[in-house]
């Protein structure tokens, strides 16, 4: 199991009158013949100062995973943990927490959230199923969104186009990218060559492209931007694990990977190049999820004293 995993719910994340609508629509599949490596580093940095963010109502367990042009930023809080579920919330800067529950979940995480505050993310249920779901802020429903035939999906993202990307995990617990579009009610599924070992997609910027990860058969992490026909691979220098979590309509690309002792760093990753990022409460700690076309990013960190912060970062320069 890779330690970024959305679906790891007892370390990580997870919809309120529902739709109760679980989608079953026509299915197309995509494969990628270009591809191309990148793993240079930025010679001219971004600075960024760094604010921590922690629910009101949990300073133990806080992540703060996509942000839209206006700065409101989709999260949740609760490890899920036995006694301390996922709860989904949308923040309006600086302090204001609105809960997003999918109506009747055992827990709820709030991922992704495009210009006009429409959110994805993913439930659990009482029998303990995981959902993918959208909420639609413009008239307030809730939709389930499954891949037909599946009992294991997840929304990461959402563009203004109500297009999400997720994934769904087979009989055999591997992992496959799609993107579901809201108004066709359809499926894309991507196959990304080499991923022996599964995918997620796990963002969609406006212009449709795509970033998420793959492992191969090794069980090696791998980064990927699907942007104008060509699949990019993102792997982050002198690191087997690299996970692409992010991206915005300049397809800058933001994620986490693993140095060589084990510890996790954000990254960000602009036209080839590679930047290394940390919260200074942080380091070795920290994975940024969503970036917007500000350049500001958000993600988590672990703390001293084992807690996890929301952070929110501003580019200064």
């Amino acid at each position: 199991m890779n330690q970024f995993k959305h679906h790891s719910l007892t370390g990580t994340g997870i919809r309120s009158l529902a739709l109760g609508v679980t989608v079953a629509t026509a299915l197309c599949s995509s494969a990628w013949a270009q591809s191309e490596a990148a793993s240079t580093t930025y010679t001219v940095e971004k600075a960024f100062t760094f604010e921590t963010i922690d629910s009101p109502l949990d300073k133990t367990f806080t992540q703060l995973l996509g942000i839209n042009k206006d700065n409101v930023i989709a999260g949740y809080r609760g490890s899920g943990a036995a006694g301390h579920p996922n709860k989904g919330f949308k923040l309006t800067l600086p302090n204001s927490f609105r809960p997003e529950n999918y109506p009747f979940s055992v827990q709820t995480q709030v991922i992704g959230i495009n210009d006009a505050v429409d959110t994805d993310g993913f439930y659990i249920d009482k029998y303990g199923t995981t959902h993918g779901f959208m909420h639609i802020e413009d008239g307030g429903n809730f939709l389930t969104v499954d891949f037909p035939g599946t009992t294991f999906n997840q929304l990461l993202s959402m563009n203004n186009l109500r297009q999400a990307a997720g994934y769904y995990a087979d009989a055999a617990g591997i992992d496959h990218p799609y993107v579901y579009d809201f108004f066709g009610g359809v499926f894309q599924v991507l196959t990304i060559p080499k991923a022996a070992g599964g995918a997620q997609a796990t963002s969609i910027n406006n212009n449709q492209s795509v970033a998420g990860f793959y492992i191969d058969k090794k069980g090696v992490n791998h980064g990927f931007l699907l942007a104008a026909g060509r699949l990019t691979v993102l792997d982050f220098p002198d690191s087997t694990f690299t996970q692409a979590l992010g991206v915005n309509d300049n397809d800058e690309v933001v994620g986490a990977y693993m140095d060589q002792t084990g510890l996790t760093h954000g990254f960000l990753w602009n036209k080839g190049h590679f930047q290394s990022i940390d919260d200074p409460h942080g380091v070795g700690t920290t994975t940024i999820n969503g970036i917007n076309n500000a350049g500001r990013i958000v993600g988590f960190y672990v703390d001293s004293q084992g807690n996890t912060d929301g952070l929110l970062g501003t580019p200064i320069n």
